[in-house]
């Protein structure tokens, strides 16, 4: 089951707010939307990535000047990212919003795979469109020989023959600029005003060469290792230049149908670069509910800059979710007991968990209806979730760096270690003792993850195991007195395929002298050791078998750390 504390910490799991799936829903996964995501995950926040995965920066062979990464190329800068993300519990799916709109309340947002997500928050990270001269060849070089940025990109051309194509007042700045990489520096005023008397002065200071004429269209020339690179420039007069990299200055343009869809009217940035999204200092635009963050508000934000900018619009973003919970807490308090609203059915048909055929439980006599499906039922539909509704931590940590294959995920509980692994490409078999715990799940799963996700009813006290057929078996907080206990644990180990992973996660008996609610009968806890002892070593390797401390909240809202023992084992081909 998912025994992830039930603390208020987001829509996913406040009963004020019983049908949002995320607390905030991050549009575009470069480095400012991650790194908002990465804060919004670390802060417990339930919060979903969406990207199509086409960087703005993937022209360019890497990403230079950030610090401890300096050359990464763009696409592993992005693929490192989103591991971090999940690593925390947050969920990144490689697809492009495709609508986002606000409802009462909150925001849907559609993924271009027509996903359907709901959220309290935006932050808006789409970046920007890169509109270049009307030149030919430029977009086919843009990000290698063709390029606007010194800081980024500078160093790579040092020492070339360097060309400014001149397209409105910056072109001299620019020119003075990359003077400080190469003595061989040519403007080509082309379209822009000519320099004035002043600048041409400052510009003949420099040893920077102008000239005057339109450009027609730049060369390629064939090098002999093979690649097209920019070999020089050509006027309308016909006269050619041999440069060995071009310096423009693209319109940079921050819009779209997410943009506008949203509320928000794209305006003149005061340089004159393009177009941005206003937002003040925190990221927060004029709508409300959305920040914005990177490249989308600051056109000219280096890749460092954006990730600081999503940093500190996902601390503004968390800091008004608290206080909106707290006020909601606070209604809720002043309201009494038994006010806290029903769960709102989700829209449309609820997948109907199928009954797993068993024979007769083989119950221990000592057994007591906690362990009953009447129990666990009457439990969940006691309040709107039992569970945090985020994946368990040991979950995340161990499997998280596991290939995609097929997985049992035994006492699913409300669902939350069954999606996680869904939206990470795994062939989910989820199970739980409560058919009102599965149909939650279920509705926890939504649409696009129905057909990645089989729901069975299982009584995993009487439950024999199939064989061997799962890549992954998963067992959270499974707690039975011994009995039972030893045959099912052998049961799941049984049902791992060879070369897959065994994952039993428990609370430690030093749970039992802390504050937290535990049950309090010394039979049901096992330790990490008893566990590894009983797989035959010729058939498993033990890769951890430990006793981890978290921090969770008590019944009265303390902090208190507890243990987990984590038992992980690959079973030998």
């Amino acid at each position: 089951m998912d025994d992830n504390q039930s603390a208020d910490h987001g829509w996913a799991h406040d009963p004020a707010h019983p049908g949002a799936g995320y607390d905030t829903v991050v549009l575009g996964g470069g480095a400012a939307g991650l790194s908002g995501a990465l804060t919004l995950a670390r802060a417990r926040r339930r919060v979903l990535v969406l990207d199509a995965g086409r960087p703005r920066n993937a022209p360019a062979t890497g990403v230079y000047g950030l610090l401890t990464r300096d050359g990464v190329p763009p696409a592993e800068l992005v693929t490192l990212g989103a591991a971090e993300v999940r690593r925390y519990g947050g969920t990144v799916l490689p697809l492009a919003a495709t609508t986002a709109r606000p409802d009462p309340g909150g925001f849907t947002v559609t993924d271009a795979g027509g996903g359907r997500h709901t959220a309290r928050r935006l932050l808006l990270t789409t970046g920007l469109l890169d509109e270049l001269p009307d030149v030919p060849g430029l977009r086919r070089h843009w990000g290698r020989d063709v390029l606007h940025c010194p800081y980024c990109h500078g160093w790579e051309v040092r020492d070339r023959a360097i060309g400014v194509l001149a397209t409105g007042p910056r072109a001299v700045h620019q020119a003075l600029l990359f003077r400080q990489w190469s003595t061989d520096v040519t403007l080509f005023t082309h379209t822009a005003p000519d320099p004035t008397d002043e600048q041409r002065e400052q510009l003949a200071a420099r040893g920077v060469t102008v000239v005057d004429g339109e450009v027609d269209g730049e060369v390629v020339e064939v090098e002999a290792r093979g690649d097209g690179r920019l070999a020089g420039v050509r006027l309308a007069s016909g006269r050619w230049y041999a440069r060995r990299a071009l310096v423009v200055t693209p319109r940079m343009v921050a819009g779209g149908d997410l943009v506008t869809g949203l509320g928000l009217r794209p305006v003149e940035h005061p340089l004159g670069l393009g177009e941005h999204v206003e937002a003040d200092a925190s990221g927060r635009t004029p709508v409300d509910g959305v920040w914005a963050a990177g490249n989308v508000v600051d056109l000219t934000a280096k890749v460092v800059v954006a990730a600081a900018a999503g940093v500190t619009a996902a601390a503004a973003i968390n800091a008004d979710l608290v206080a909106e919970d707290t006020r909601a807490a606070v209604q809720r308090r002043r309201a009494g007991p038994g006010s806290e609203p029903a769960s709102t059915p989700a829209s449309g048909p609820t997948p109907t968990p199928t009954p797993a055929p068993a024979p007769p439980p083989r119950r221990d006599s000592r057994m007591d209806e906690q362990f009953t499906a009447a129990f666990w039922d009457d439990r969940y539909r006691s309040t709107t979730r039992v569970w945090s509704g985020r994946p368990n931590p040991w979950l995340v940590t161990e499997v998280a760096d596991l290939p995609p294959g097929t997985a049992w995920d035994a006492g699913c509980g409300e669902g939350a270690d069954a999606v996680w692994l869904a939206d990470r490409g795994w062939r989910v078999t989820a199970t739980d003792v409560s058919a009102v715990a599965l149909d939650r799940a279920a509705d926890h799963a939504g649409a696009q993850l129905a057909g990645r996700v089989t729901w069975r009813l299982v009584d995993l006290a009487g439950w024999v195991p199939d064989g061997p057929t799962y890549d992954l078996v998963s067992a959270h907080f499974l707690h039975f007195r011994e009995p039972v206990r030893v045959p099912l644990y052998a049961g799941l180990a049984a049902s791992v395929a060879p070369g897959g992973t065994l994952l039993v996660v428990g609370h430690d008996h030093a749970d039992l002298e802390t504050s937290v609610h535990r049950h309090g009968e010394p039979d049901m806890f096992f330790t990490a050791a008893e566990l590894a002892a009983a797989l035959d070593p010729a058939r498993w390797e033990i890769v951890v078998a430990e006793s981890r401390p978290r921090v969770a909240p008590d019944p009265d809202g303390q902090e208190v750390t507890v243990h987990d023992v984590v038992l992980r084992a690959r079973r030998r081909r």
